[in-house]
């Protein structure tokens, strides 16, 4: 069976809490003041079971302009709306912003229902009612929807009524079940021996009991305990129906109307969103950038400042494209309806479509920026999907994240995503968790690293190449680790650079000593080769080999990449022959005793302290002997034993 929800809407005291009670036998007037006052206050809520056997969700709404924000909330969610007016006042002012609401909401189906007909003798005032309101309706949703004429007191075209209503229902498209479920809250109350529940209309998706679920923007976790349709204990709520969920483990003070109950990790809450804005024909003023605005999107009303992206002003009946500033979080996805009322007076000033919900600050008047919002608006999935990409820039973006933005299911995204990898224009840089990247923004990082590589070379064309480390380091801040090194082994499968242990180079790189520098490294080398196991400091050397520190410290690094020169410590450096020298007789020593103190090796040595600690230290470091108190073995000697 369908799940469908009849909303109500008008002016004050047109009487559509006594039809809903006359057609359901359900006061949805609950609260004292709502009784005390004669009028509905709260949103209220009741059911009712068609000829045909279908059944309706019914959200009765305040009239009341004071209440207006209980309205669009109860709006929320409507399949049908059931315009009532009152036939001995016609079309009020309520009636109008209500209608107003509905449209901006995106009803597609409705009646009008004309009640207290018994409060009008006079069948020429009820004709001249129905012209008026049929006048109303026409360039609305309305416009050729049927005026039931009613007397819930006599119980008059209560019948007609019902049977209009079945019409309407078989007309409903049924809702998908399927994906992410999401509930806007519009009541949070308690119950003894039950705890905190919540109603609203589920939006979305489905939920059982035991299900857990996330409670947006608070990002409270909780369970679902109980669940109830109709006020029937039911162990499944779906997309369309009015359902209360006792939740398990919160209490009431942690929920408030404006919640979002939903699957975890299936929305995001922000700050802005980006919108189509339609201004309303009959606003009272022209609309200017930087207004305070009510921003009410499902059950929430949020203080925000619009700014006008493509003008500077916006006239009545008039749409732009614009970004929402919240004084607080807001939790919706792509393609949600909104609405806005002016801050003060409040009064209903426009309303439209949710573009993007988790945008950045948009520079106004931009053609970069309108033109994304022109993709968003289209509404097609493959160009939404390659903007978000784009957006997601060197840090990339998850496969849930394009899923929540898109507002398509995984089903669908990965079907998406498959078809732009195949043409290269996306890239999967993350298996584990999958995420991915424009292949804009996979080339520019391309291009910089390359870029920073050829830099490297010129400026130390000595050295081997740079630490993988140190070159990911100069990428832009948000460069992502995993997307670096999925460009770093993609350059190296097609030859453009070279991997050897941590340091990387362009393949085009050729390390060459040539002339001056040439005689410089030979001049170096004898230096070293001379001074056995007591060489000067580098610095030393440095000063006279008559040329520049920095040229002098690039032959030296060439030098130890080459094996030539060994760092023992820093500043000191030995040749490769004097240690290869010094191994072989601590060998020639081992091969007579096991052990060799630290006096002995200064012996054997024939240095000062000053380069014996040093080397006992080098020789422990790279494991060719082993320190045990206050002597050294032979290491590879004590793992053969």
């Amino acid at each position: 069976m369908k799940q469908i929800i009849l909303g109500t809407a008008g002016h004050i005291d047109h009487g559509k809490t006594t039809l809903i009670k006359a057609l359901t036998g359900i006061d949805t007037d609950r609260l004292k003041e709502e009784k005390e006052r004669g009028i509905t206050i709260e949103l209220g809520f009741a059911h009712l079971t068609l000829p045909n056997g279908q059944e309706l969700g019914i959200v009765d709404v305040p009239g009341h302009e004071k209440f207006v924000r209980h309205m669009v909330a109860g709006a929320t969610g409507i399949d049908i709306v059931a315009l009532v007016v009152a036939a001995d006042e016609g079309v009020m002012p309520q009636t109008r912003e209500h209608l107003e609401i509905c449209e901006l909401l995106k009803v597609k189906q409705g009646l009008v229902v004309l009640t207290k007909t018994d409060m009008v003798e006079d069948g020429d005032w009820l004709d001249l009612v129905q012209e008026d309101i049929h006048d109303f309706l026409q360039g609305t949703f309305l416009a050729s929807a049927p005026i039931i004429p009613v007397s819930a007191a006599r119980g008059e075209g209560l019948e007609q009524l019902l049977e209009k209503l079945q019409i309407l229902s078989e007309k409903v498209e049924p809702r998908p079940s399927s994906g992410d479920f999401r509930l806007a809250v519009d009541r949070v109350f308690t119950m003894k021996g039950f705890g905190t529940v919540v109603t609203g209309t589920a939006i979305s998706g489905k939920t059982e009991t035991g299900d857990t679920l996330l409670v947006y923007p608070q990002m409270v976790k909780t369970k679902v305990r109980g669940i109830q349709v109709h006020n029937r204990e039911v162990n499944k709520a779906v997309s369309g129906q009015r359902t209360a969920i006792n939740l398990q483990g919160l209490e009431k003070a942690a929920l408030e109307r404006g919640n979002v109950l939903a699957t975890p990790d299936s929305l995001v809450s922000s700050y802005m969103v980006d919108v189509r804005l339609q201004h309303l024909e009959n606003a009272p003023r022209v609309l200017k950038n930087r207004a305070k605005v009510r921003f009410h999107t499902g059950t929430s009303e949020i203080i925000g400042t619009l700014i006008l992206l493509d003008t500077d002003e916006l006239k009545p009946g008039a749409s732009a494209y614009a970004q929402v500033r919240l004084d607080k979080q807001v939790v919706v996805r792509n393609g949600d309806r909104f609405v806005l009322r002016s801050y003060s007076p409040m009064q209903t000033i426009g309303g439209g479509q949710i573009l993007h919900p988790t945008p950045k600050k948009r520079k106004r008047m931009v053609a970069e920026t309108l033109e994304a919002l022109a993709v968003l608006e289209r509404g097609e999935s493959g160009e939404m999907l390659d903007l978000y990409l784009k957006e997601g820039g060197s840090g990339g973006i998850g496969e849930r994240a394009l899923s929540i933005l898109a507002n398509v299911s995984q089903k669908e995204l990965r079907g998406l995503l498959q078809d732009m990898m195949s043409r290269g224009e996306a890239i999967q840089f993350d298996r584990e968790i999958p995420r991915f990247v424009h292949r804009e923004a996979f080339e520019n990082l391309r291009q910089l690293l390359l870029g920073h590589l050829d830099a490297f070379h010129r400026k130390e064309p000595l050295r081997a190449g740079i630490n993988k480390e140190e070159l990911f380091g100069r990428l832009p801040r948000g460069a992502d680790a995993k997307l670096f090194n999925e460009l770093i082994q993609r350059l190296t499968r097609q030859g453009e650079i070279i991997q050897e242990k941590d340091l990387v180079r362009l393949s085009s790189h050729q390390i060459a000593l040539a002339g001056k520098q040439d005689e410089v490294r030979e001049k170096i080398e004898s230096i070293y080769r001379e001074a056995g196991l007591q060489p000067p400091f580098f610095r030393e050397v440095a000063d006279s080999l008559g040329v520049p520190d920095g040229e002098a410290r690039q032959i030296l690094t060439w030098m130890l990449e080459q094996g030539l020169l060994i760092k023992v410590k820093e500043d000191m450096y030995f040749h490769f022959g004097a240690i290869d020298e010094l191994k072989q007789q601590l060998l020639d020593l081992f091969e007579k005793q096991e052990e060799i103190s630290t006096p002995q090796f200064k012996e054997l040595t024939q240095t000062s302290r000053k380069y014996t600690i040093p080397l006992l230290e080098f020789l422990d470091t790279t494991r060719f002997t082993i320190r045990v108190g206050d002597v050294r073995r032979l290491r590879q000697k004590k793992q053969s034993d």
